[in-house]
């Protein structure tokens, strides 16, 4: 039987690009400088704990399947190495599993990658209220038919890509729907659970109505990984 760890994932500011001191900055107004730099601390130690588990898990030969990856080889491989520069530690811990015998595998279809990012982009360089409203709905209104297509050929990808008795990893958003769009001849592991990671991003926006709850989903974010493949 194929077999697929599945790792939801929540993208650092080092994932973000060009729009991540956009990020910062909103998150910085919104929620004060001392809360965002423990939430960006939760989210390092979130993956200090996927890191400490791969450490340990014999990887040959498994196939890597990431967010945003629209290639593979050579080029795939600077996408990776890119990554590593920028201070991603997703990226550091998949450049440290193809380096003890994992494969990297497109995983995206380039154009539906390019159209979402480019209208994030337009919302963050928006120099107008207007502009950034207009941007802002334009997206909104594409943004769920973005991911359904995203989610529908990533699907197809591990299907086609993922044979016989192979194993592979996926590292992916935690508001993707991949898993149920799966063959039901692949096992999954969820090395996280995708309800407790979702539910500490929708907590973020309100944490101080329920700051206990909120501090115990931070907590299982950071808590090792203890599960057996």
């Amino acid at each position: 039987m194929r077999k697929l760890i599945y790792v939801p994932i929540i993208h650092m500011g080092a994932d973000l690009g060009s729009i991540a001191d956009h990020v910062d900055k909103r998150g910085i107004a919104g929620f004060g400088e001392e809360f965002w730099r423990r939430h960006r601390e939760t989210i390092s130690g979130f993956w200090d704990s996927i890191s400490n588990y791969f450490a340990n898990l014999e990887v040959k030969d498994f196939k890597i399947y990431q967010d945003g990856l629209v290639a593979d080889g050579e080029i795939g491989q600077k996408i990776v190495e890119e990554g590593v520069k920028a201070g991603s530690k997703n990226y550091e811990i998949i450049d440290g599993l193809v380096k003890r015998g994992a494969i990297l595998v497109q995983t995206e279809d380039f154009p539906l990658v390019k159209e979402e990012r480019d209208r994030i982009v337009k919302i963050t360089e928006a120099k107008t209220t207007t502009e950034k409203i207009i941007a802002y709905l334009k997206y909104k209104l594409a943004k769920n038919r973005l991911l359904r297509k995203r989610d529908n050929y990533i699907a197809k990808r591990i299907d086609e890509t993922l044979t016989g008795r192979e194993k592979g990893i996926l590292f992916m958003g935690a508001y993707h729907s991949i898993i149920p769009k799966l063959s039901k001849e692949i096992q999954i592991t969820e090395i996280k659970e995708v309800k407790k990671i979702r539910d500490y991003q929708r907590k973020l926006l309100s944490f101080r109505k329920n700051k206990e709850e909120f501090d115990q989903l931070a907590k299982y974010l950071v808590s090792a990984v203890k599960l057996a493949v």
